[in-house]
């Protein structure tokens, strides 16, 4: 009797061509159908042409904040889950889509850190021609981006904060779907990127969100409507699934800051750890700490917001946290202290410009591929000390001859291939352009 129910049971299980006509014909999966496209997914029991059927038709009719909720919780608990309810300090996280030039997440761990918040940091994977926070901090000497699950949770019970790659245990679901997105195109697909998003950060242990969505060439979001629409649905699931959530939408039409590189950008960091840098990357900075800072009810208004993650920068907390967190996680401070320690390129050269003008737009995701081109070393590591600095931006004025951008390299073979991307990435104007808002949407 028990196996007749049994094979009753499996009857009633829908077939996974059924799923894909069901969501191709703009139908809503039930929990149970998730729970089943999820679980045959792990277990490798639905064909890989039918998961990319499955995608596709996903891509293309979306899916409602109820089904992209429960496929986030789905796919938090394919893995295991870092419990982190024993600390009392609130816990959250800070999510970027990706941008060229982005040092925000090596600064904001940190700094709310330096503020009483917990700041849990594992990184997910980039765009192929982006480099992941993890990537810039390895240019630390000793520095280890790969860390347990528990370690991870002493390093945040110790210093507060942690940047590291995602652990394999963490939703092993999604890693396999991000696989399949990115051989089927569908990498741009909003609810999928949202379940991948909120069920990792979810397994991470944090109780709030802040997220900067970027939009632009620099990222993968080309749209600025469909960023905006990620922002809302990312923020309307996420407090289905009684989680706080900020999202910030912002411009990667250009790189942010003034190099572009590993160990260049980790100097960059550094500086505006210490109050400086770059006006666009202090600008987000402030914006996205304040952010932080009030979701995790440090800061209420937003005028005490901006005073303390001013006065943490100002103060060289922020600083002393981010020298913590590289010590704990192996990486030697004294160039921190010391940037004239670093490691320097061989060779420097201009990129001239071609002739007078302003400078109209930049191609951030060229300027990127053409810094891997230049720093991918055979073991495939990244070089630390090359890439590009002197950024000149948007808007500004240029004669013939001045340089767009410094190259720092050290072989001339791997210099000649760059070229190309640099040069392409650049286009003068005889009259400014109209500068474009770097914060263009909040969403809360």
């Amino acid at each position: 009797m028990t196996e007749k129910i049994l094979d009753h049971k499996r009857k009633e299980k829908p077939s996974f061509t059924s799923l894909i006509e069901k969501k191709r014909d703009g139908g809503e999966f039930t929990a149970d159908e998730i729970r089943q496209i999820v679980d045959s997914v792990m277990d490798s029991e639905m064909p890989e042409a039918q998961q990319a059927a499955l995608a596709m038709a996903i891509y293309f009719k979306q899916m409602s904040a109820q089904e992209t909720a429960l496929l986030a919780e789905e796919l938090r608990l394919s893995g295991d889950v870092i419990d982190l309810d024993r600390l009392t300090q609130p816990k959250i996280a800070k999510v970027s889509t990706g941008g060229v030039g982005d040092k925000t997440s090596m600064v904001l761990g940190p700094l709310g850190a330096a503020a009483g918040v917990i700041m849990p940091g594992m990184n997910g994977k980039d765009e192929e021609f982006c480099i992941s926070t993890v990537e810039k901090l390895s240019s630390i000497p000793g520095f280890k981006g790969k860390a347990t699950m528990d370690q991870f949770r002493q390093q945040l019970e110790r210093v507060g904060c942690a940047v590291t790659e995602q652990c394999s245990e963490i939703a092993p679901a999604d890693d396999i779907l991000y696989k399949l997105r990115q051989k089927t195109g569908t990498i741009p697909s909003l609810p999928l990127i949202t379940g991948s998003i909120l069920s990792k950060k979810l397994a991470e242990g944090c109780e709030g969100l802040v997220i900067d969505v970027k939009w632009g060439n620099g990222s993968f979001i080309r749209d600025l409507e469909q960023a905006k629409q990620l922002a809302r649905i990312v923020t309307r699931v996420a407090r289905s699934l009684n989680r706080k959530c900020v999202a910030l939408v912002t411009d990667i039409n250009q790189p942010l800051g003034d190099s572009v590189g590993t160990g260049l950008e980790v100097l960059e960091a550094v500086r505006l750890l210490k109050g400086e840098g770059p006006e666009d990357l202090q600008d987000l900075v402030l914006k996205l700490g304040m952010e932080v800072v009030r979701l995790a009810g440090v800061a209420g208004s937003t005028l005490s917001a901006k005073q303390t993650v001013e006065k943490h920068l100002k103060d060289g907390s922020a600083l002393e946290k981010f020298k913590a967190m590289v010590r704990a996680q192996g990486g030697k401070t004294d160039w921190i202290d010391d940037p004239s320690k670093f490691p320097k390129a061989k060779f420097i050269r201009k990129l001239p410009a071609p002739k007078r003008g302003y400078v109209h737009t930049i191609d951030a995701g060229k300027i990127a591929q053409g810094v891997r081109l230049l720093a991918t070393l055979k073991d495939g590591t990244l070089d630390p000390s090359v890439g590009v600095t002197e950024i000149r931006k948007v808007g500004t004025q240029v004669k013939q001859g001045e340089p767009l951008i410094m190259i720092h390299y050290n072989d001339e073979a791997k210099v000649d291939a760059a070229l190309p991307y640099f040069r392409d990435a650049y286009r003068l104007a005889p009259k400014r352009p109209n500068m474009p808002p770097l914060v263009v949407e909040r969403v809360a």
